[in-house]
């Protein structure tokens, strides 16, 4: 929410307070300030000044050299483009040395030749608003020389993030209340009149009391429609809002002066009794944002005896019975409406306004009459109508809040005897609680969260300052929890893929069922450690786009699209890894949702940047993939077993020490070409709790070797069809205790059948023998050796050469 300080001042005077130290105030009290801007005019270098002539500029064609007087005692030469001014005109005049904001000094110097010695302004340019395009001309009366920031006095905007408990904070009036407490000043109180009031009878019709429980209309007759005064328009723009005309300004003034919604209707366009109704399944409802909705039986709504939809209720009016400028009388609508109907409805049209916001949140009953007596007092004093009778009334307030009772005993321990029990009392008062018998406390009917003593002792202790609490404890160990290990692993993991050259990502869990846009994550390239099957899929009822409409499965689908914004900058190698939560409707809603958190990891490009000493990189392939896995788990043997996957090639499973923990990839070259890219991308997904597990596992630490191991080369004739992974799994259960190591050193094809037959391939492997026990004999490698060729020659369809 936005707050005007100059708003604010009319409430209480916070002149001896900085606006460093009303930002701490709020801060500290648990209004988080999101930002501070400044709105006005910028310097105090921008006067009133008045154009005397007015000449051609001898080289340019939309160019005027004007003479101007500034107050200065003498003509200012300033060369102006815009179109919208006579001589004659007040306007204002920046003069050299003005700062008017985001680095624009007015200085002077030279247009097309001819010597400008400041600037002619228009209203955006030095921090006004107006319609009007070209100069901003100012009235005939105003004084030559006289300082714009005189005029239109700048203001200080103060953006605020009020939680939902806090409803009574969504005003300058409530803001007011709590500043005057935190600072220990005065609000003035603000002239509200008394409502008269008659029962409504038949003319209000409250059909749904449950969810409209109390509503009052106001008649207000021989209204002129026109454009608001100047001080409305001015406070209505320092937050943020568009004036439309006078009586919808009030309103909207209203709703920011005492934090309760309004709505005015064209009584003309209103036919008999209002009804507070539920719509029908299926009725259509124009708005005023110019969108037509389709409502439900939840929905409640303004209708009239004709059965035409006047508004939604709490959320927005209709445009068939809005104020426009042939309004003559006006119906003044102000009401209670239950916050649980006003937030489905919204939520369910993703339809939101400044009067849906506080009434979901709980507005106060208490201050419907008010609300209304104040906004019908401006619209007869400002828009000149007269009041119809008296305000017409539907239904009772509900009461919401009742006394509390302040626990005495249980106030001095929790504020650690930091405070009065006198001084707690006069914080409560403040802030509008009074004071009953038997330490009991009325509390304000708009201070809604406030219902048990520790609400009481936390108002205390945030108005007193918890700074000024001891603390009477010191921090005592506690054992490592789940969650802390599974944040070290984590970490851990982390810092090794960021040693490894790769880059975190942090992606939308919502991605697109399918897009032109390779930039957008897409289900075409999920890559789940799971195949996908009907049903699996977790679908947004109302996604705000097509492109955030399914609950990712798979890591990967933003991994590529980040890939592809990267590429498309220009991107030559690329080093992405992401950690987050993947959706699976297991079974279609049949078994338990899967909610499982994965690491997703994706590759490609060049090894290492090209220089002098690595003229032609080496690129990314499977084999650095894996390797990366390896890296990670280096007490595990990492395989990888070929299993095939839509949409992607070279694919299989990744296995640690025989057991499934993940899967890798390699993207089809056709969508790789998609992305912006001719070189191969490679993926990885694997399960993050399967790889904490083996992780923080305790590793063992193996001694030095005291004795030299023998190595024996082995070059295998084997199928082109035999996968790597096959060999390593037997060589890897095989039992010989001389075997320390071995690994694939060379691998050679020859698609033409003239070195080897074109459907083998010749692999070479070393072997590595080592004894704890003392140096090896030459006959025992070879013999070890020879019985490990022999189990491989019976367990695989290969030979040695």
């Amino acid at each position: 929410m936005n707050v005007s300080l100059n708003w604010l001042k009319t409430h209480l005077d916070i002149s001896d307070y900085s606006l460093e130290k009303i930002d701490d105030l709020l801060t500290f009290a648990g209004i988080e300030v999101e930002g501070v801007s400044q709105s006005g005019v910028p310097s105090d270098k921008v006067v009133v000044a008045q154009i005397k002539s007015a000449e051609q500029h001898p080289d340019a064609d939309r160019l005027k050299v004007c003479q101007v007087d500034a107050g200065e005692g003498e003509l200012r030469q300033i060369v102006c483009g815009a179109q919208n001014y006579s001589v004659g005109d007040k306007v204002p005049c920046a003069l050299p040395g003005a700062d008017l904001g985001n680095g624009f000094l007015i200085k002077e110097g030279k247009l097309r030749g001819v010597a400008s010695l400041g600037m002619l302004c228009g209203a955006d340019e030095i921090g006004l608003v107006s319609e009007e395009d070209g100069l901003f001309i100012l009235p005939a009366d105003s004084a030559i020389g006289t300082k714009l920031v005189d005029l239109f006095p700048s203001d200080t905007i103060i953006e605020v993030e009020v939680t939902p408990n806090r409803p009574d904070l969504l005003s300058h009036l409530g803001m007011a209340r709590e500043l005057a407490a935190l600072a220990k000043v005065e609000r003035s109180q603000l002239e509200i009149p008394s409502a008269e009031t008659t029962p409504a009878g038949d003319d209000i019709v409250l059909s749904q009391p449950a969810q409209g429980p109390y509503y009052t209309a106001q008649k207000i007759s021989n209204v002129k429609v026109t454009d608001s005064p100047s001080w409305l328009k001015e406070r209505l723009e320092a937050i943020g809002l568009r004036p439309i005309n006078n009586v919808v300004d009030i309103t909207n003034y209203v709703l920011h002066e005492l934090g309760h919604p309004l709505h005015a209707f064209d009584a003309a366009k209103v036919t008999g009794a209002l009804d507070i109704r539920l719509a029908a399944d299926g009725e259509k409802f124009a708005a005023l944002d110019e969108n037509d909705y389709q409502l439900e039986s939840s929905d409640l709504v303004i209708s009239d005896a004709s059965g035409q939809v006047l508004a939604l209720a709490g959320i927005m009016g209709g445009a068939d019975s809005g104020v426009t400028e042939t309004t003559t009388d006006v119906i003044l609508e102000s009401a209670y409406f239950t916050p649980s109907e006003i937030r489905r409805t919204s939520r369910r049209l993703n339809l939101s306004s400044d009067s849906s916001y506080r009434f979901e949140r709980g507005s106060d009953p208490q201050a419907v009459l008010n609300a209304s007596a104040y906004a019908a007092k401006l619209i007869c004093e400002i828009a000149g109508g007269q009041l119809d009778g008296a305000t017409q009334v539907a239904g009772e307030a509900p009461v919401l809040t009742q006394p509390v009772t302040l626990d005495v005993a249980k106030l001095d321990q929790l504020m650690g005897g930091s405070i009065t029990l006198a001084e707690a009392e006069a914080i409560l008062i403040s802030l509008g609680l009074e004071k009953g018998e038997d330490n009991q406390w009325i509390i304000p009917s708009f201070r809604l969260d406030l219902q048990r003593h520790i609400d009481l002792v936390e108002e205390i202790a945030r108005v007193h300052g918890l700074d000024k609490v001891e603390s009477r404890y010191t921090g005592t160990f506690v054992d490592e929890s789940p969650v802390d290990k599974a944040y070290d692993a984590q970490m851990a993991l982390r810092y090794k893929l960021a040693s490894l050259g790769f880059y975190e990502a942090q992606t939308i869990k919502l991605i697109a069922e399918k897009s032109l846009d390779a930039t957008v994550a897409q289900l075409g390239d999920a890559l789940p450690q799971r195949p996908l099957q009907d049903g699996d899929l977790v679908k947004v009822a109302l996604p705000l786009s097509e492109d955030h409409a399914i609950m990712r499965p798979s890591l990967t689908p933003g991994l590529v699209a980040t890939a592809a914004r990267n590429l498309r900058q220009g991107a030559k190698a690329l080093r992405f890894f992401e950690m987050g939560r993947q959706f699976r409707n297991m079974g279609g809603g049949k078994a338990k949702d899967l909610e499982a958190d994965s690491l997703a990891i994706l590759i490609s490009g060049e090894l290492q940047p090209a220089s002098w000493a690595n003229t032609k990189p080496s690129l990314a392939d499977l084999a650095d993939a894996k390797a990366i896995v390896a890296q990670l788990l280096p007490q595990q043997d990492v395989q990888i077993n070929k299993r095939d996957r839509d949409g992607f090639i070279l694919a299989g499973d990744v296995l640690a020490d025989g057991k499934p923990i993940g899967a890798i990839a390699q993207l089809k070259p056709s969508r790789c070409r998609e992305l912006g890219t001719e070189l191969p991308i490679y993926v990885l997904e694997l399960d993050l709790k399967k790889l904490q597990q083996l992780t923080s596992e305790d590793s063992p630490v193996n001694p030095l070797p005291q004795f030299p191991g023998s190595a024996r080369d082995s070059a295998i004739e084997a199928p082109l069809s035999l996968a790597n992974g096959e060999i390593e799994k037997v060589l890897g259960k095989y039992k010989e205790p001389l075997l320390v190591e071995f690994r694939c050193t060379d691998i050679f094809a020859d698609p033409s059948g003239e070195k080897i037959a074109a459907d083998k391939k010749s692999m070479t492997y070393s072997f590595m023998y080592r004894s704890d026990k003392g140096t090896l004999k030459q006959k025992e490698v070879d013999q070890a050796h020879q019985k490990l060729l022999d189990h491989l020659t019976k367990s695989l369809p290969i030979s040695f050469r």
